[in-house]
This record gives structure tokens, sequence and C-alpha cells, in this order.
């Protein structure tokens, strides 16, 4: 079927509200949508009804940061909202004391950054760096998004900075697989990883519940591809993929997918 298995709403750090991507994602010529905003279910309930609306079928999910590794992200899915909500509040109160750590540290670059016009960039969802580098590129202190990050907020010194903020990997997939979720793998090609290599890390993952891989991803090299559904195939893992949508304004370089993927399993 015709899927899209990462997106983000202005629930977390999107540019458009739930239904809104929904609509977009039903003109795209998309038969399955998941909502994987950041530590957050909030968006969930109006885009499945716009989908139910419109003839779109949402498949709720969420997407949890690992302390384990820079960028080491899983995806979950179909998960039991009532098991999970506390702990989800709880991520998403530490994202919002998040953002005065990530302000400090701006500061000591000699970055002023407003949290007001943070906050009003994040339109009332979870406050995250593509809002900050919004506001650093309205005010001259980058000339790209990608330059915020790879000058200021994906560093390996922001990095260290964030260290012990985020739960482990095995917590995220094991709270996910506890309350009867599915959880897949974020784009692997971004993880920063240390002594491990990739197929140690799935293999690790795997023991803790792991169910896929994200093969098919925007940035993704075919060899990179290749190399992730080789790992599928190794461990017994599903294939899935998505485009990481944020938003032309956010993220114009990862356009709504429609991959055809086998989502039996998931759905």
């Amino acid at each position: 079927m015709r899927a899209d298995l990462h997106t983000h709403s202005a629930a977390s750090d999107g540019q458009y509200a739930p239904a809104e991507l929904v609509r977009l994602a039903k003109e795209r010529g998309l038969e399955i949508l998941a909502l994987t905003d950041h530590d957050s279910v909030n968006g969930t309930d109006e885009a499945v009804e716009e989908g139910r609306a419109v003839g779109l079928q949402i498949i709720q999910g969420v997407e949890l940061s690992a302390d384990d590794y820079l960028n080491l992200h899983i995806l979950g899915y179909n998960f039991s909202i009532s098991a999970v909500q506390g702990w989800l509040e709880s991520l998403r109160g530490g994202r919002n004391d998040r953002k005065y750590r990530i302000r400090d540290f701006l500061r000591t670059k000699g970055l002023e950054i407003s949290l007001d016009e943070v906050d009003e960039e994040a339109a009332g969802g979870s406050v995250g760096r593509p809002h900050f580098a919004k506001v650093m590129l309205r005010h001259g202190y980058v000339a790209t998004r990608k330059e915020a990050f790879d000058r200021y907020l994906d560093t390996p010194e922001f990095q260290k900075m964030e260290r012990g903020s985020k739960p482990s990997a095995e917590k995220c997939v094991k709270t996910i697989k506890a309350a009867g979720g599915k959880v897949s793998l974020a784009h692997p090609y971004q993880i920063a990883l240390g002594g491990e290599s990739m197929e140690e890390l799935v293999k690790r993952l795997v023991g803790y519940g792991l169910d896929a891989i994200e093969c098919f991803y925007p940035k993704h090299t075919p060899e990179q591809q290749q190399e992730y559904l080789h790992l599928t195939e190794k461990y017994g893992l599903h294939v899935t993929g998505g485009s990481d949508f944020h938003g032309e304004k956010n993220k114009p370089d990862h356009p709504l997918a429609a991959l055809e993927l086998d989502i039996d399993w998931l759905t």
C-alpha cells in the first residue's frame, strides 16, 4: 500500500496541523499515513477524525529520541496511548526544560535567542531544534537551516550538553512494546555510532524487541538502503519507510512519500 510511516505535525515541530497534514497526504495519493510526532500523541485524534472524513487510514505513532547515540531515534506504532501517556508527558516536560539549556548553550556562542520567539515558532507544540534554527535564521546568525545544525545544534559539543536528558533505547523500545505497540529504528544513516557497528546496534535492539528498520528514507544512499535491507533479512525484521515530513518551511528537502510497503504486520 502507498504509505508514509514517518511524519510530523504542529503537535510537535511540524508545519501543518494534523488535519492539514492528512489532507496533504490524501492529495499526494497516500492510502496510509503514520503521524509520528516527537514525544507526543496529541495530534492523533484530530488526524484520525480527518482520515475518516477523507478516506485515509491513520496509524497512531510517536518518535522517541534515545540517549545512547546522537540521532538514535525510535518510531513506535499502534500502542496503547493510556499505557504510555504519563511517560510521554514527562518526556515533553523534559523537552520544555531543554529549551532553556539550548538557549544557554547558544549564549556561550554569542547568540542571543528569545524564547518568546522560539515558543511562537512552536505554536503550542513541543519546542525543538528546528524552532531555534528558524529564529537564528531570522536574526541572521546563520544563512541556512543546515548551517544552524552544522555549526551549533548538531555538534559533538551540543550532544555532550544533551547527554543524560533522554531515555535509553532499551527504555524506548520496551515501553512501546509493553504497551502493545510495534517499533522501528528511524533513519539509521543519521546515527552517530560510538563503539558499536550498525549491525551490533540492530542486534542489541532486536534483543529489546525491535520489529523493523526504516530502510526507505530520503537521505539514504542506495548502498545504505541495501545495508539496512540486508539487516532486516538477517534478523527477521520488517521494512518501514517514511519521509520525515515536517513541512516545506521546516524541512523543504523532505516531501511526503508514497512508498509501496507491506504493512499487514503493523495494522
